[in-house]
């Protein structure tokens, strides 16, 4: 069992007989056994031999490592449901006016209390359910509660989306609602828009081209749809009000689209989402069929995610390597341990999918190799096998490479 790729740092070998090492490159880590395929075997070991042994041995030792990634994202959901998630209700905002949400009638400040029967506690949860059911195309019946109390059901069409993450709650026009978060700035970024045009931490902004300006998000999306342009800014510093031109700055996206930057921040007041969070927690017993439930619908959104890339519907850029994982890692771990624990869960039932894919090198290859061995009663010709794993390696190397090229790109960008 070795944790990490290329030379070893550390080396020890079981009273089993296993050998146990940490490599130097820590990108994953692998499992090499004992087969005389792979090279000589002292002839008191033969019969240990991975090759030696029954087909059901064989396959049952191949699935151990998919099995174990699910069982490890069982566990991790079925504590982060007994420690307890905080996270948004899932309370909308306005949905834009061409957006399927707008056409079946949803207004800002309703909540989504259920879809086709499923309660929806959290955004987390609605989030992951619409986008399995997108990828079926399917017409959804929510369960709405409207600011009044009163509880309507509502008809959302699916059909003819783009399923790609990045545009699908676009198109749909499903997105938290955000109390109006007062234009005060908190902190001016050097060397950016906002800086150069001698604005300050405690800076309000009152208007852009003698448009009233009544929160940041107002601000911020007129923003990023202007990339480069030249605004007027009224400003109330302390008593004095002041008028600022601001040329905007540009950012350009992953997708090559190009949005404005400001390079200021502000500061969001707690008290602003009282009453639109709230936090989900099971007992023991019922977490248990909640995370295996949890489980079983990750697996599936990623296999349909993997589908739905190879028809081209889903981004490649989706895809992410070790660099983005250890962020994402670093982040989740800041925001508490229930975050950190859906990460790893997440993780593990990534890799148990990926590994049971049909593809040689894989587990999932070696146990079709086993599959159609127990089928025809013999193992495929070693010739066969060798063109297989060097088409698999190829497509692995494939896949790492093109998860490494995006981290980079996020990196840049």
């Amino acid at each position: 069992f070795s944790i990490g790729f290329g030379r070893p740092l550390w080396r020890r070998q079981g009273r089993d007989g296993v050998e146990y090492i940490v490599a130097a490159l820590p990108l994953g880590g692998y499992v090499k056994m004992l087969d005389e395929r792979e090279g000589p075997v002292p002839a008191t070991e033969a019969p240990r031999a991975f090759n030696r042994q029954n087909v059901r041995t064989r396959m049952a030792i191949v699935a151990a490592g998919p099995v174990f990634n699910f069982l490890l994202a069982i566990a991790a959901y079925w504590a982060v449901y007994v420690i307890g998630v905080t996270g948004l209700r899932p309370v909308i905002a306005e949905p834009a006016a061409p957006s399927r949400a707008a056409a079946a009638g949803l207004r800002a400040g309703e909540e989504i209390l259920r879809v086709n029967g499923k309660a929806m506690p959290t955004w987390e949860v609605l989030r992951a359910e619409l986008m399995g059911l997108a990828l079926d195309s399917e017409t959804l019946t929510l369960e709405i509660r409207q600011p009044d109390g009163e509880v309507r059901l509502r008809t959302l069409e699916l059909s003819g989306l783009r399923v790609d993450p990045e545009f699908l709650f676009e198109d749909l026009g499903l997105f938290p609602f955000q109390p109006d978060i007062p234009p005060i700035l908190s902190e001016v970024l050097p060397g950016e828009a906002a800086a150069a045009a001698g604005l300050q931490a405690g800076d309000r902004l009152l208007a852009y081209n003698n448009v009233p300006l009544t929160s940041w998000q107002q601000w911020t999306a007129w923003l990023r749809a202007h990339p480069g342009a030249a605004v007027t800014l009224e400003v109330q510093r302390g008593a004095e009000r002041l008028r600022v031109t601001v040329v905007v700055g540009r950012e350009v996206l992953q997708d090559g689209r190009v949005r404005g930057r400001f390079g200021a921040g502000v500061n969001v007041p707690a008290e602003l989402w009282e009453g639109l969070t709230t936090e989900y927690r099971l007992n023991g017993l019922a977490a248990l069929p909640a995370a295996v439930a949890q489980t079983v619908q990750m697996s599936g959104l990623t296999l349909k995610m993997l589908y739905r890339m190879v028809l081209g519907d889903v981004s490649v850029r989706n895809i992410s390597g070790p660099i983005q994982i250890a962020q994402v890692a670093g982040y989740s771990a800041s925001a508490g341990l229930a975050a950190f624990l859906s990460f790893i869960a997440i993780v593990s039932v990534s890799l148990a999918v990926l590994n049971l894919l049909p593809v040689p090198v894989l587990d999932g290859g070696h146990l079709l190799y086993c599959i159609v061995e127990a089928v025809k009663g013999a193992p495929l010709s070693e010739r066969v096998q060798a063109l297989g794993q060097r088409i698999g390696l190829a497509l692995l190397v494939t896949l790492m490479g093109l998860a490494f090229y995006n981290d980079i790109l996020r990196l840049i960008y």
